[in-house]
């Protein structure tokens, strides 16, 4: 007898940030597992139901279907939902039908408790209604980090004993074909800081933005990637324009992996993050990283990173000027960075799901575990 489960695709219509690029990469290894009969893909059938015009997927093994007229939150507690037909619903991004029970669902992080300041009103207040809410009604909930999941059992929005971790992964950047623009090369350079994210506040830019006249002093510039959605985050962010700082704006995979591999590192000041994704991406390039000690970033990173407090500029710029004079330095943190970065991987997390779904099943899974760790 066929299993059936249906993955809602709604992250297909929405701009990719970590959280949409989590979606894609997991689905596209179920897909994969699905093709090479891994264990526990016996007899399922999974299919993608996404909004009409969501972005395309490559998918060999998992048929897409786009339903209803409608998009957003409406589509999915709606159409979405009248869909399914008993099959069981898997929902990447946070959110899915409040009411469906045969439903795992990934709550990334609890950021809009610990980080209310970055989300505007209409969102947070959203999110603090829905996620509890799925936490009651869906049959399981992961999330990204062990660091996530204890601020979600904390704050009563997942009971422990349905929630698990199934990690983001690393394989997609070994894809990128680094090529720089004319604004990448022209920022790009051994003295030249990154930074990825947006003005929100938790993200904690402005603590290096606010160093741009020193380290100009100091011969270091500063590259910005990305940029912020007004209708979500909030900006408490002047815009510096310090000649040292290169605003770069949205860039491709290819142009961001030129800029990483030719700079001298990655700056991920976050006060709170449920994983930090271009750490690993950073790591995986060889590109060195500084983060701040806060959240799951010691967890991600290990002994891989330079820390550094979210509160001290002093200790960034110690980090920093070391980072530079140092090619002993760079040449162990990119060692142990892409050590650090191949222990994270999609397919690994994929059977993670494919186990929470067999469980949901009904299906003793206990005969599985030893194939699944060595596919791991």
């Amino acid at each position: 007898m066929a299993r059936r489960w249906t993955i809602n695709g709604r992250f297909l219509s929405q701009p990719t940030t970590g959280v949409q690029r989590y979606a894609r990469e997991i689905v596209r290894s179920l897909d994969t597992l699905i093709a090479e009969r891994a264990p526990l893909t016996r007899g399922l059938e999974l299919s993608l139901h996404c909004q009409p015009g969501s972005s395309e997927i490559p998918l060999n093994s998992i048929d897409r279907h786009e339903i209803g007229s409608t998009g957003g939150h409406l589509w999915e507690q709606t159409e979405l939902a009248t869909s399914l037909h008993g099959s069981g619903l898997l929902s990447l991004c946070n959110t899915g039908p409040l009411l469906y029970r045969k439903h795992i669902v990934c709550i990334h992080d609890a950021n809009v408790w610990n980080a209310p300041q970055s989300y505007s009103l209409a969102f947070r207040t959203a999110y603090k209604a829905l996620l509890p809410c799925l936490g009651k009604t869906a049959c399981s909930i992961s999330t990204v980090s062990n660091f996530s999941l204890g601020e979600l059992v904390r704050r009563g929005i997942v009971p422990g004993r349905k929630a698990f971790v199934a990690v983001n992964g690393h394989e997609h950047v070994l894809l990128w074909k680094p090529e720089h623009s004319a604004p990448t090369r022209m920022a790009a350079s051994r003295d030249t800081i990154v930074m990825i994210g947006s003005a929100a506040p938790h993200k904690n830019m402005d603590l290096i933005l606010g160093m741009a006249d020193r380290l100009g002093k100091a011969g270091l510039k500063i590259a910005v990637v990305g940029m912020s959605d007004s209708h979500v985050f909030k900006s408490r962010s002047v815009r510096a324009e310090a000649r040292n700082i290169h605003w770069l704006g949205r860039i491709c995979d290819s142009e961001l992996a030129a800029l990483l591999m030719d700079s001298l590192c990655l700056a991920f000041p976050s006060l709170t993050e449920g994983f930090g994704l271009p750490v690993v991406e950073a790591m995986a390039l060889g590109c060195p990283v500084v983060v701040s000690e806060r959240a799951s970033l010691p967890e991600v990173c290990g002994n891989a990173a330079l820390y550094a407090a979210a509160d001290n500029r002093d200790a960034w710029f110690d980090r920093f000027i070391a980072l530079r004079n140092s090619e002993a330095l760079r040449l162990q943190l990119t060692r142990k960075g892409k050590t650090r970065a191949s222990a994270y991987s999609w397919k690994a997390s994929a059977l993670r799901y494919l186990q929470a779904m067999a469980v949901a099943d009904g299906i003793d899974t206990e005969t599985n575990v030893v194939r699944i760790r060595e596919l791991t």
